[in-house]
């Protein structure tokens, strides 16, 4: 028994298991979410847990771990919605939940992030996924700690090198399952970055959270050729875009063209730099 048990495993977990990504869910609405505006005013802190007072926006994004319920409720106090930041496509190895992860998920260093390996998102598609089970107790935690909306980072693997064979059709599933995973409880959710995928995520998020398309010249559909931030704006969904190089005179004539919220950062997100383009 034990052996046919290993053998069992070995092929779930073999690239052959997951050959063919299965289509992605209908969307599950959400009219009870908070929408954002297509002009939301925002700000990203995650190296810290931002205090009072605030900056005079009307959303933060925070992250989901270290910020309390009594953090989140002194942002509402103020006025503010706040953004429950989980990374959904790597294994960060401080989270409380890391001795979950079991190991075949766990593929490459991310380039840049020594403590975080990309995930095996494929693992998803079996019928007990631990991943998903991993992933859906992150969003009960921001549900449970009050927060608005959830950015699910890392949700671009398979154009990465992560160590297995990622499809787009496999990133698409795990996407918009997760996706619909918040909406179910309560929040809305953004897509961080994956732009190449707007014209089949689009139905299931509800705005983006994008990093330095200004730089890369990645931020409308006319400069990628089928894909594009203003798709979102399009269907009257904000885009929150992040600059980190670039002064704001070189990249905000055209967040305000493209009716982005862009945003000059600090890399690290400690909100040293804040810099809105409006």
């Amino acid at each position: 028994m034990a052996a046919t048990a290993a053998l069992a495993t070995a092929l779930l977990n073999s690239p052959a298991a997951f050959a063919d990504a299965p289509a992605p869910p209908s969307p599950v609405a959400c009219d009870s979410c908070w929408h954002p505006d297509l002009n939301t005013s925002w700000n990203w802190v995650l190296s810290q847990v931002p205090t009072a007072p605030y900056r005079a926006v009307s959303m933060y994004d925070v992250d989901g771990f270290n910020n309390s319920a009594s953090d989140v409720n002194s942002l509402h106090a103020a006025g503010i919605k706040a953004v429950c930041y989980i990374s959904a496509g790597s294994f960060e190895n401080g989270r409380p939940d890391a001795s979950q992860f079991p190991a075949s998920v766990l593929g490459n260093v991310m380039d840049g992030w020594p403590n975080e390996k990309w995930l095996d998102v494929r693992e998803i598609q079996n019928s007990a996924s631990a991943l998903r089970q991993i992933m859906d107790a992150r969003l009960d935690m921001c549900q449970s700690k009050g927060f608005d909306m959830v950015e699910l980072d890392n949700v671009d693997g398979y154009t990465n090198n992560t160590g297995f064979p990622l499809t787009a059709a496999d990133q698409l599933y795990y996407n918009a399952t997760l996706a619909d995973d918040t909406h179910a409880r309560g929040m809305s959710v953004l897509l961080k970055n994956d732009g190449a995928q707007i014209p089949d995520l689009l139905p299931y998020f509800d705005g983006a959270l994008d990093e330095q398309c200004n730089q890369y010249s990645q931020c409308t559909t006319a400069q990628n050729g089928s894909y594009g931030l203003d798709q979102f704006v399009s269907a009257g969904k904000p885009v929150f875009q992040a600059e980190y190089n670039l002064s704001t005179d070189a990249f905000c004539a055209s967040d305000n063209a493209n009716n982005f919220n862009g945003v000059l950062y600090a890399l690290n997100l400690d909100d040293s730099v804040f810099q809105p383009c409006r």
